[in-house]
């Protein structure tokens, strides 16, 4: 008896969802339009949540798995130069375990147009140069600045009230200024009071740091000079007095076209002026920059 019932329900169950098929498909119907396309079109009865017009249809039975980027396998060692593939090429290492070492490496290298030729004009081989195309570093587009400003005493006034870095970039020089009375007049939130020295003499050093990216365009070796001057208008080092230039600090950069990290740090003093105590006067500054 229980057998039959559950045969008898079994087939009501069928009947019903074949009903409900049969119901759902009574709400749409499928056109043949002039071009050939199959177009649907759901009637009053129903609204579905999808738009009415073209079908496009995609077999993935014919997409292939090999068509996915290949996965590289990445080392921890330092990415190589320029130089090191050309002195690989040369030391007569096989192809396969050269472009290998890029792959797994990737290279800090010159993947312009003259770069390519320069390994070219070494011997290097076509593969070789293939793969320092396709696994360069990104190009640097800018650097990293790190500025941070020491003020050794209580006063509020910098006897130079503007600090500038002129950076050379090619035929163009970019100027950063800091007004110091601007940037002395309110907290801010990366600020903090230093204080290292002797026990028995209290001293105050106000520390202000800053960070922001410096637009490059050009590579190789570049000067900086850090100066601070009363002109708050300064646009190139041609301005500046000669007390100015001889105050002046310069450093030189060697700007690579590509890096792992790219980041300078700019450390500038300021102590209590002797003759004028409730000012500061320039101290010095320490440029260093760092890249991998």
């Amino acid at each position: 008896m229980n057998r039959a019932t559950n045969k008898y329900k079994t087939a009501l169950r069928g009947l019903a969802a074949a009903a409900l098929g049969v119901s759902l498909l009574s709400t749409a119907h499928a056109e043949t339009s002039s071009t050939g396309r199959l177009e649907v079109r759901p009637s009053s009865m129903a609204e579905l949540p999808f738009p009415t017009g073209d079908v496009r249809t995609i077999n993935v039975i014919e997409w292939d798995a090999n068509a996915l980027p290949r996965v590289y396998e990445r080392s921890d060692q330092l990415p190589l130069t320029d130089a090191e593939v050309a002195r690989l090429s040369e030391a007569e290492m096989p192809v396969e375990m050269i472009v290998k070492m890029i792959e797994e490496r990737r290279c800090a290298c010159d993947a312009s147009a003259e770069g390519l030729i320069a390994l070219r004009q070494a011997g290097v081989a076509t593969e070789i140069i293939a793969a320092v195309s396709t696994h360069s570093l990104r190009p640097n587009r800018y650097l990293n600045l790190a500025l941070t400003f020491d003020f050794d005493g209580a006063s509020r006034v910098a006897r130079e009230r503007f600090l500038y870095v002129f950076i050379e970039d090619g035929d163009l020089t970019r100027v950063f200024s800091a007004d110091l009375g601007a940037l002395l007049s309110k907290e801010r939130a990366h600020e903090s009071m230093v204080d290292r020295s002797d026990l028995l003499i209290a001293r105050e050093i106000r520390r202000i740091e800053l960070a922001g990216k410096v637009p490059l365009k050009t590579y190789g070796s570049r000067h900086v000079m850090v100066v601070t001057s009363a002109n708050p208008a300064l646009s190139h080092p041609s301005q500046l007095s000669e007390r100015e230039l001889e105050e002046a600090q310069t450093y030189t950069i060697d700007y690579p076209r590509s890096s792992i990290s790219n980041i300078c740090r700019l450390h500038v003093g300021y102590r209590r002026d002797v003759m004028l105590e409730h000012r500061w006067h320039f101290a010095g500054s320490r440029f260093e920059c760092e890249w991998n």
